[in-house]
């Protein structure tokens, strides 16, 4: 049986079922306790849990990460909120040179199994400094994990699964789409970290994804239809580690792609997915891969600036009418 839940409601779901099934594991971040949460995603868990469970911190990103993952080397399981990525480049000194490298640098006696979760991306007319995707910035280090997604029984499963996972994690979500539903199953289950979900199947073209812009290439696929060109969309939800083999078996069946990721476009995930696509489905290309990802600039307050920056199912579209034309 599934019931419809808001994203927020089933992250919630996900940390009560732990914190129940595991004393090891606590809350902590700003806001998440008296006030329940800037986004209401920790609401009623003080009540249950007590505050030394459901920890409000200073705003001080780095000094409670730290303590963080002092934690989580001395055997607890913490999940650290920031209340956007954005703010969390204070605590990536701890993220980077800590978490990720605990393992490594003791030769393999400490784990550091800790979560670090919250919104990234625009969330609107938030200009410059509140808007940034980092998806690809935490990637890139050796030692994380990488999750990024807006489906809720993905949330749920994903979370869960970071939450016992002995390395650390980080967990990228959307603050426009906290009260995004659907459908999530009853009952207990884990969705793996590293594997990709076919959200829409097609033959003429693959649209790869994740986060909030899954939304734009579905709608983006819906159009597409009308037009008699069968797009299948994937979603990654992990980044780190990448499903290269949903990607590839994709593209050798479809023979063209676009890759549509809300980040800047030097250096990011859709890179590295296309680099994956010309060295696994090189020969199998009828067309170059097209990336559709945010402008190569700093995000405008300006409703009309944020229009144009981010990629939207207009811009999708035309990249699939390019690939699909190519002589």
């Amino acid at each position: 049986m599934a019931r419809k839940l808001a994203l927020r409601d089933a992250l919630r779901e996900a940390m009560i079922e732990e914190m129940r099934r595991d004393d090891k594991v606590f809350l902590m971040g700003e806001e998440v306790a008296q006030y329940n949460g800037a986004y209401k995603v920790s609401k009623g868990m003080l009540d249950e849990f007590g505050a030394q469970r459901v920890i409000d911190t200073p705003i001080a990103e780095l000094g409670f990460a730290g303590i963080g993952v002092g934690a989580a080397m001395n055997g607890l399981r913490p999940i650290v909120e920031f209340m956007t990525w954005n703010f969390a480049i204070l605590a990536f000194d701890q993220i980077v040179n800590n978490a990720a490298k605990t393992l490594s640098q003791s030769a393999g006696q400490y784990n550091c199994p800790i979560v670090f979760r919250g919104p990234s991306g625009s969330a609107g007319q938030l200009a410059q400094q509140h808007s940034q995707t980092f998806e690809s910035w935490m990637a890139n280090t050796p030692g994380l994990k990488v999750i990024s997604c807006i489906d809720p029984a993905d949330a749920k499963g994903l979370l869960k699964s970071a939450i016992r996972d002995n390395d650390p994690v980080c967990m990228m979500e959307s603050e426009m789409l906290y009260g995004f539903e659907g459908e999530v199953p009853e009952g207990e289950y884990l969705v793996p970290i590293g594997k990709a979900a076919v959200r829409r199947e097609g033959t003429d073209v693959t649209i790869v994804t994740y986060n909030k812009m899954i939304l734009v290439a579905l709608q983006a696929a819906e159009e597409l239809a009308k037009e008699g060109i069968s797009a299948e969309v994937i979603d990654l939800r992990t980044i780190r580690p990448l499903d290269r083999q949903t990607i590839v078996e994709s593209v050798k069946k479809t023979n063209r792609c676009v890759v549509v990721d809300e980040a800047w476009p030097f250096a990011g995930v859709s890179s590295e997915v296309a680099y994956e696509i010309q060295k696994s489905a090189f020969d199998y290309l009828d067309a170059p891969v097209i990336r559709v990802n945010s402008a190569d600039t700093s995000l405008g307050y300006a409703p009309t600036l944020v229009e144009e920056y981010l990629p939207n199912p207009a811009k999708v579209i035309r990249a699939v009418k390019e690939v699909s034309y190519a002589k």
